[in-house]
């Protein structure tokens, strides 16, 4: 009997002990699947097509400003204006990222170009800026996007506002698209700052040349053209639809999600779709902000060719389901009244201005 009995238990197998989860291999599992659906590749032909609509398109915006004299006309091509340079920006930020060639000194290049040349921004300012906001988005004290400025993002700096500048951060939602007809004078401004401050950025005196030629030549070329009453009129006009056009694709994207404390501890998938939020709307929203309403995408994949994020939406939202990961996407106009009501109220300080219930998850207050 006792023989028996341990000849049958010496031939049961014990059943196998299920994995741990290990948040930190998620995201490896997800890119391997995108890697082998092929959508990391370079996409060279569309990128040489989009170039080409865009040279065409500044070859007509100057055209008509070379052509319809002193008109009222003008100030709708000053509007022209503004919006093919916020897409030139795009197609900057995609060159940034090291999208565009398989050679990362031609996009470094391309993106210099495009920003000062073009653009009138500083890509070294830039690129600085915005990986440090890649690496750590909506984190207070890492992220400079969300640092306090004219606008208050974090509730906890709202109080300390007096005064007249206290007056507008009470008030800084319903005043947040009024504030950004001045962001694209204070993005030349920070650009022209940069090159003259930081002696250590790269390529300094190469793109302190390419952008005195942009903030200088466009201005003269238009008041010689069109006067001086009207040419300033023309060049506020275009500042001024490039600010509101910049902040309006841009703000959308991580404002009103949850914000990280600097000491949070959280893996890279998680940080990424956490923080980010989607933009709806199909192709007619795409083109305007540049494939960047996939937010969520092109920060899980910064690197992958902007056109191929909406191809790999779906794996990402059916992967972000598969590991119980909040995939957050909201319409154009809901996302704006999303945001304006989130400035609003940490500009009375609230201490908690988000209703998400991940945000006591991943929030140490």
């Amino acid at each position: 009997m006792t023989t028996n009995t341990l000849e049958h238990t010496a031939d049961v197998t014990p059943p196998p002990r299920a994995a741990r989860p290990n948040p930190a291999k998620d995201f490896l599992v997800l890119s391997r699947r995108v890697k082998a659906a092929g959508l990391m590749r370079r996409r060279p032909g569309w990128y040489l097509a989009r170039a080409v609509v865009l040279a065409c398109a500044f070859a007509g915006a100057i055209a008509l400003l070379l052509t319809l004299g002193q008109s009222p006309w003008q100030l709708a091509v000053a509007g022209l204006f503004g919006v093919l340079l916020t897409q030139a920006a795009f197609f900057g930020h995609d060159a940034a990222h090291q999208q565009v060639f398989d050679s990362a000194p031609r996009n470094e290049w391309l993106s210099r170009i495009l920003a000062n040349l073009v653009v009138g921004l500083s890509h070294g300012w830039w690129a600085r800026k915005h990986g440090k906001h890649h690496a750590n988005p909506n984190t207070v004290g890492k992220d400079s996007d969300i640092a306090t400025g004219a606008l208050v993002f974090d509730p906890q700096d709202a109080p300390a506002r007096t005064g007249v500048i206290g007056w507008i951060t009470r008030r800084q939602g319903w005043l947040f698209f009024p504030m950004l007809t001045l962001e694209g004078l204070n993005l030349h401004v920070s650009a022209v700052r940069m090159l003259a401050e930081d002696r250590d950025l790269s390529y300094r005196r190469i793109e302190a040349l390419m952008l005195t030629i942009r903030l200088v030549g466009l201005p003269v070329l238009v008041i010689a053209t069109l006067g001086p009453w009207l040419g300033l009129a023309f060049l506020a006009v275009q500042v001024m639809v490039f600010g509101v056009y910049m902040g309006a694709s841009f703000a959308p994207n991580h404002k009103g999600m949850p914000l990280l404390a600097e000491r949070d501890t959280i893996d890279f998938l998680r940080r990424q779709v956490l923080t980010s939020r989607n933009i709806g709307g199909g192709r007619p929203i795409f083109w305007a902000m540049g494939g960047l309403n996939h937010q969520i995408e092109h920060h899980l994949f910064p690197r992958m060719p902007s056109v191929n994020l909406r191809l790999v939406q779906p794996m990402v939202r059916e992967y972000c389901a598969e590991k119980n990961i909040p995939y957050t996407e909201a319409g154009l106009m809901e996302s704006y009244g999303i945001v304006i009501r989130y400035l609003n109220r940490v500009g009375l300080g609230e201490a908690d201005p988000f209703e998400c219930p991940l945000t006591s998850r991943y929030r140490p207050f």
